[in-house]
């Protein structure tokens, strides 16, 4: 039932909306900005259209990245609008300056993946005093945690929400995968220390291990403190030999994330190490050849398909700047998205099908996202799946 009424949403949603914008963004220019290590990166996309839209993105070319720009491309290419990228490297003072970048370039709205909430106080003053509506994707503020930029963004008329997943349960699944596959003895990579998404994944992946232990007292799992990584392939490597190297008896590793290149370079350390059989592998991003990988044994699990989260923190500031969004000041909008999961080829083969071989989303439904009120942009985000993608696949 619930497929059907996404299908009726977006059907009515098409059927109402007016061809917003005209050309196309599929003309490809670049500028880059001067380079350090892990220094920000632009990427202009023209159209001929005066919507322009930012995306200031640790990395639009890493595994995770890459996937974000293909969705985010075909979303400005069926709504004929401009994107600038921006790539940050989840460098703090990069982060912030990105912001300032995309609004000096003439974006009339940005989303954000940040690294902590404290680089958000900066963004949304930005934003506030250039009159740029803003969202973040794969984040969230934390109320709890961040009480005062919370409420900043609360207040600002132009910060529009998050779009996120619900990182606890992610850690919490992806633990009890290597559970029942008989790992016992976890060992754990993370990327940035503070990083908001790490800090919630982690904090699942202690859970998940709490609760087994509690009630198996006599079949225990251990967890490692985590080993660093950053977000490069061979601080993953690093890692992965720090761990195998400081316990010998180690069954399983979780490269917690970080767009994707840290766990390549987990799986090759693991490789080179002759222990494919032996050190079972959990992650979230899922790689291009992650079916091989499963059949293979080099990779045990994954969480993933969450490449469509920065496409509904597009739309929402998309809608924004068109004015179908209005008081947002005083709201906060929260989305929550669903992750996809894998623990064999065969999981992976619908997946591939409807969300590799193709975008979950049509060129028509992506248009029809330009006009949905903002509850039914939520229901779609909720409601997308495998098995959501395959039934709008096939009518």
């Amino acid at each position: 039932m619930k497929k059907r009424i996404l299908a009726l949403i977006l059907g009515a949603a098409m059927a109402a909306s007016a061809f917003v914008g005209c050309g196309s963004s599929s003309d490809k220019g670049g500028d880059t900005a001067a380079k350090s290590e892990g220094a920000a990166e632009e990427t202009k996309k023209e159209a001929p259209s005066d919507i322009k839209i930012g995306v200031s993105i640790w990395s639009s070319t890493d595994v995770l990245g890459s996937q974000c720009k293909k969705i985010l491309d075909a979303a400005a290419d069926s709504l004929g609008v401009s994107v600038q990228y921006v790539d940050q490297a989840h460098v703090s003072e990069q982060v912030t300056a990105s912001v300032e970048t995309l609004v000096a370039a003439g974006c009339q709205g940005i989303i954000i993946c940040n690294s902590s909430d404290t680089e958000m106080a900066s963004a949304i003053k930005t934003c506030n005093d250039a009159g740029v509506y803003l969202a973040q994707f794969f984040r969230i503020i934390s109320e709890e945690n961040s009480k005062d930029i919370y409420d900043a963004a609360t207040k600002s008329p132009y910060y529009m929400g998050a779009v996120h997943e619900n990182e606890p349960e992610n850690g919490k699944k992806l633990v009890q995968i290597l559970i029942d596959k008989g790992d016992r003895n976890i060992g754990l990579i993370g990327w940035e220390q503070g990083d908001a998404t790490w800090l919630g994944r982690w904090e699942g992946y202690k859970a998940g291990v709490e609760e087994w232990n509690a009630a198996n007292p006599n079949d225990q799992v251990k967890l490692s403190d985590p080993q660093y990584a950053g977000t490069s392939s061979e601080g993953g490597s690093k890692a992965a030999e720090a761990l195998m190297s400081a316990d010998p008896t180690l069954d399983a590793l979780i490269p917690a994330g970080g767009g994707g290149d840290p766990l390549l370079g987990a799986i090759a350390a693991v490789e080179r190490a002759g222990k494919t059989d032996s050190v079972d592998i959990v992650s979230t991003d899922f790689l291009p050849d992650l079916g091989e990988r499963l059949a293979d044994g080099s990779m045990a699990g994954e969480s993933g398909g969450h490449y469509c989260d920065p496409l509904f923190a597009f739309m929402m500031v998309y809608n924004a700047i068109q004015g179908n969004y209005t008081d947002i000041e005083g709201n906060f909008i929260d989305v929550e998205f669903p992750y996809l999961y894998v623990a064999s080829a065969d999981d992976y083969t619908a997946y591939e099908k409807y969300f590799v071989d193709q975008l979950p989303y049509t060129a028509d439904e992506l248009k029809a996202m330009g006009e949905m009120s903002l509850d039914d942009l939520k229901a779609a985000a909720a409601a997308l799946s495998i098995e959501d993608a395959e039934a709008r696949a096939n009518g």
